[in-house]
């Protein structure tokens, strides 16, 4: 049997770096392969040469059995042949329609005029036809987060795709969205599509995939059939040794309070505010985790809580203190730890070493009347290195050369060894993460934990809150629309809860 899609002994380097060195992928019609591995694996590079989004330096290419020529291949090749790309960051227009999405640079015509609806006509027999349910002349920034997905996957197959690339497919969706997702992909795949799924989330592979193909370090290095498929299997595939999944968290011991937030307001763009929140407050030794769709008010929290932006009203304490006037500067001196969601744009400055970033903001503290404090400075740089496991371990390095997990370990230990801090704020910890870095951050913020931090921990990763909160607040349009306790989030319905409250559906206080 000619497979759908084969990628044969694929090599790409850039500079010194080699992001596939002899991979090689194979998918059938009918089936739905994961490519997983971890941070700099070579799966995204891997799978945009499949697309023609990158020109290999070397290998071969084959699509239902046609040899393509890789100096030749390009998206619009691709397409052509079949080939569609649902990309993690959706490439979607939101004042425009669906229908206007989908037909974009493709647009059907009728003599002179463009036909959209004929395009929209065959777009509702395709929603029909997968039980997608999405209107062809909604505006595209109406549609919720799951519904865009949808757009973008009826769009590659309005186009013709029979092979669908789909990276990261369930980063921002609920549980009962990628429940749908999962759906639509079955049955894509029981109609004889090809789907090909980059993706981490190790749980949701052994649910949907047929087989894993894993890379490790620009390598395929693993082919695994749907019954050798566990998370523990994988994990060890991805990084060559067995690895523990989960850690040792104590139980909870609730110190004093740390934070109080009192009638705080953020303001938006229209009369409504963009956050508000009548009270919330978090304890010492307590992970309080902060659930809901992207862009509900988690980001104004954390800012206003660190003092980057200025709430319209409200009160912030910490540790009994009124910090609400304070500036940024200030809140970090007197206890505040920052992780912020983006690394690149608030918690790195790239092209400079590994020692400059885990001294910025902290500077003051490494210094001597006479300038900086070298020796106080290496120490410090070693300590960090050495507990948080950061590869490569030179102070020297530029950080723009390190993979994502290390990265975001270099943030994770310039906040946490501040001196004396009372609250972490952290926001998307382990976003584009791989495991080994997921599971050194995770034992980092239960670590803090346990030496008497209260932690704000805001995760678009369910399975990220069930594992490390005490308590999970959940906000929908900038307000608490649920709350689960501990006892709450330990039920086996409580990711399904969780969703449901994130989608404006859920009970208050449900626990």
């Amino acid at each position: 049997m000619t497979a759908a899609l084969e990628l044969s002994d694929i090599h790409k380097r850039y500079g010194e770096t080699d992001a596939n060195r002899g991979a090689s992928l194979c998918a059938d019609a009918g089936e739905i392969v994961a490519v997983v591995g971890e941070n700099g694996a070579g799966k995204s590079t891997l799978m945009k040469i499949a697309y023609g989004l990158v020109t290999a330096d070397r290998g071969q290419i084959f699509i239902r059995g046609e040899s393509i020529p890789i100096a030749a291949h390009s998206p619009d090749r691709a397409i052509s042949l079949g080939v569609g790309m649902v990309h993690q960051h959706f490439m979607l227009m939101d004042p425009m329609t669906v229908v206007e999405n989908a037909v974009l640079g493709r647009e059907p015509t009728r003599g002179l005029f463009v036909d959209l609806g004929r395009a929209a006509r065959e777009l509702v027999e395709l929603s029909e036809t997968l039980g997608l349910g999405i209107d062809p002349w909604a505006k595209v920034g109406t549609l919720s987060v799951g519904q865009k997905q949808r757009v973008e996957i009826l769009k590659v197959l309005w186009q013709g795709a029979q092979i669908i690339i789909l990276d990261e497919p369930t980063a921002v969706l609920t549980p009962g969205e990628v429940r749908q997702l999962f759906s639509v992909l079955g049955n894509l795949a029981a109609g004889g599509k090809t789907l090909v799924l980059i993706t981490h989330k190790l749980d949701e592979i052994t649910t949907i995939a047929h087989r894993a193909v894993v890379l490790r370090r620009g390598q395929t290095v693993a082919e695994m059939q749907k019954h050798d498929l566990s998370p523990t299997a994988i994990a060890h595939a991805m990084v060559g040794r067995p690895i523990a999944l989960e850690i040792d968290k104590p139980a909870c011991v609730r110190g004093e309070t740390v934070l109080a937030i009192d009638d705080l307001e953020v303001a938006g763009r229209g009369a409504e505010p963009v956050l508000a929140i009548d009270h919330l407050e978090v304890a010492a030794g307590e992970i309080v985790g902060i659930a809901g769709v992207e862009g509900n008010g988690q980001r104004e929290l954390c800012e206003a809580i660190c003092g980057l932006i200025r709430p319209r009203q409200g009160i912030i304490t910490l540790a009994g203190d009124d910090i609400t006037a304070l500036s940024t500067r200030a809140r970090f001196a007197a206890g505040i730890a920052h992780v912020p969601e983006d690394r690149h744009h608030r918690g790195l400055i790239l092209e400079r070493s590994i020692a400059d970033n885990l001294l910025l903001g902290r500077q003051d503290e490494h210094s001597t009347r006479l300038g900086l404090d070298r020796e106080k400075i290496a120490a410090t740089c070693r300590r960090a290195i050495a507990d948080f496991d950061i590869r490569p371990p030179e102070a020297s390095a530029p950080a723009a050369a390190l993979s994502g997990g290390n990265q975001q370990k270099i943030v994770i230990a310039r906040e946490l060894l501040r001196p004396a801090p009372k609250l972490l704020v952290c926001a998307q910890p382990t976003r584009g993460v791989d495991i080994g870095a997921i599971l050194r951050i995770h034992e980092a913020i239960v670590a803090a934990r346990g030496r008497g931090l209260g932690v704000i921990l805001v995760s678009a990763e369910l399975s990220e809150l069930l594992a490390l909160a005490d308590r999970v607040e959940v906000l929908y349009k900038g307000r608490i629309s649920g709350s689960m306790d501990a006892a709450a989030l330990a039920r086996d319905d409580a990711a399904d809860r969780l969703g449901e409250m994130m989608t404006g559906a859920g009970a208050r206080g449900a626990a």
